[in-house]
Formats: C-alpha cells, structure tokens, sequence
C-alpha cells in the first residue's frame, strides 16, 4: 500500500531527495562524465536546488540529467505522483485524468505518460523459458472491419489504420510463471513469428501456441510443440496444453486500449505494449514497490516530444 500523504508527493525537495537516493544508491556521480568522487554541491539563492558541480569535466548538472525527467518543467512531486497513478492503475489511466489531477496541461500530461512509458520498457531482456518450462505464443488484432469499411467509405483517399489488413497486430510471448513480452509487427506470417522466437526463447523450452499455420516451422525447432484447435471450440487439451495465459492478458490489454485510452496511434502501440507488459511482470509485489521499479528505469532513455511521434521500437 501506498501512502498519497507521503512528502514526496507534494513537496519538491522532497520528491528531489527521493529520486536522489533512488538514482545514486552508490554514491553521488556526473552523468556527463562518469566522475563519482570529485563532484561538489553548488550552495546559493542564485542556483537551482540540487544542482551539483562536477571539478573534473567542469559541468553542472542535477539528479535529473541523463534520464526521463531532462528539461522537464513539471514539478518532481508530480512526477512521482504520476508514476505512482500509472503503476497502481490495472488497465492505466489516461493522459485526460493526469492532465484533470496533477493540474497539467493535456499536452504535458500526454507527453509525460509517454515518458513514462519508456521508462517501463525492458532493454536487456533475457531468453524465455528454459529446459522443463513452457512458454506460449499467440497474437491479436486491434481495430474492427466494420470500422475500415465505414472509414474507407467516407474518406476514399485516406488509407485506414483499422479491421482486417489494416489493423494493428501483436503478438506476444508469455513464459509460465515468468515474464511476458509483446510486439507490435507488420505481418502476421511465418518469418515474422520465427524471427521473434528465435530471439526471445530458450529453444529447449516447450511452445504453446493455437492451431494458426505460422507457428508450424518454428515450433519444430523447440523441445515441444503443442497447439489448441480453437476453430473447434477447443481451449485447452490434456495437461496444460492452452495458451489461456494469453488470453487473460488480452482481455486486460484490451480493456485498458479501448476503455481507458480509447485510441491508440498505430506508431505509438509498442509503448503502451511495454507499459502493459511491465504491469504485468511486477504484478506480484505492491504499487509503492511497483512504482519504485519503474523509476529504477528512467536512466538514459530521454525522449523528446519531437521522439514521440516517431515510431516507437521494442
């Protein structure tokens, strides 16, 4: 449990000592230079708070430099507030709520849950699965083909994001008892799935997936590899032969796009795939530890609002 009267979430100096202590566990360093003994603390009406001098490059710089939070202008303690709000809500919260309650600006607000988003993304992720263990595969579409239809209808000229060909596909991998892992890809085809597993699973583990035809290839590179015929109404088979694990995070997945953020820019999915992902792998330990998690996660991923509209990667 997390206690919203906490300091930090208030208080900038607070939330700054906080961050601090989180960032520097080991000790105090320049993150120009990498200089750890030979940095100084600037005192001073005149200077910022927390800014520090570092005698060997000759730089100032601050807890922030380096991370998420650069030349940002929003307060720390909404930071910290806003990090809190986005791990502790299930399905996520909208960039309209954090805008309506950190009393932000809706672009600010959205550029900060952008933010903090890739704060959550994994960028050394380990093999899935290994000897013994099962990992499943499935992938899903976002958007409908009454939709592309009626959209292609009214703008001819407009090329449509949604339904069938046009809409937006995941596919995901999930380790039994372990992490998740998604990704938003172009083609749902045989090269496509290969080059994910290959990548991303222990080929001595056990492969789940549904009777789809782009999993038969790769699926003989593995220990096993067991499928679900659901075209007949089948959902799981023998023991533990399902990809229900899958689904259950699919339908949360879902709920959380279509209800909370109701639209999703098709070069912004992978990001809120990552955020989805993260909840998901630290959902056995409490919002104030998920939180510090994600925070642990802000060193050198500095994105630019300019960045945002680029296409985000895994």
């Amino acid at each position: 449990m997390c206690d919203l009267t906490n300091p930090i979430f208030s208080n900038e100096s607070a939330a700054r000592k906080h961050l601090e202590s989180l960032r520097w566990v080991d000790g105090r360093f320049c993150p120009h230079c990498g200089e750890a003994e030979n940095t100084s603390f600037i005192r001073g009406k005149k200077h910022r708070p927390g800014l520090y001098y570092c005698n060997s490059c000759k730089m100032q710089f601050t807890v922030t430099v380096g991370t998420v939070f650069e030349r940002s202008k929003i307060p720390l303690h909404k930071w910290m507030l806003a990090y809190h709000l986005m791990c502790a809500s299930t399905k996520g919260i909208s960039a309209h709520q954090l805008h309506r309650m950190l009393g932000l600006t809706y672009k600010s607000a959205w550029f900060m849950a952008h933010r903090i988003r890739e704060s959550m993304k994994d960028d050394n992720p380990g093999p899935m699965g290994r000897s013994g263990v099962s990992v499943e595969a499935d992938e899903t579409y976002i958007g409908s083909n009454k939709r592309a239809r009626q959209h292609r209808k009214r703008f001819p000229r407009i090329k449509s994001t949604r339904g069938g060909k046009d809409s937006m596909k995941v596919v995901t991998l999930v380790e039994r008892g372990g992490p998740i892992r998604s990704f938003k890809v172009d083609h749902v085809n045989a090269v496509t799935i290969q080059d994910i597993l290959f990548r991303n699973v222990d080929r001595k583990s056990g492969l789940m997936t549904d009777e789809a035809s782009v999993y038969r290839e790769a699926g003989r590179e593995f220990a096993a590899h067991k499928s679900v015929v659901r075209s007949r109404g089948e959902y799981a088979r023998g023991f533990g032969i399902h990809v229900n694990t899958l689904e259950g995070y699919f339908s949360i997945f879902k709920r959380g796009i279509k209800g909370v953020y109701q639209h999703c820019a098709e070069k912004h999915l992978q990001r809120y795939l990552c955020e989805f992902d993260f909840r998901y792998n630290t959902r056995q330990i409490t919002d104030a530890e998920r939180a510090y998690k994600a925070l642990q996660g802000i060193e050198g991923k500095r994105l630019t609002y300019r960045r945002t509209g680029e296409r985000a990667n895994v």
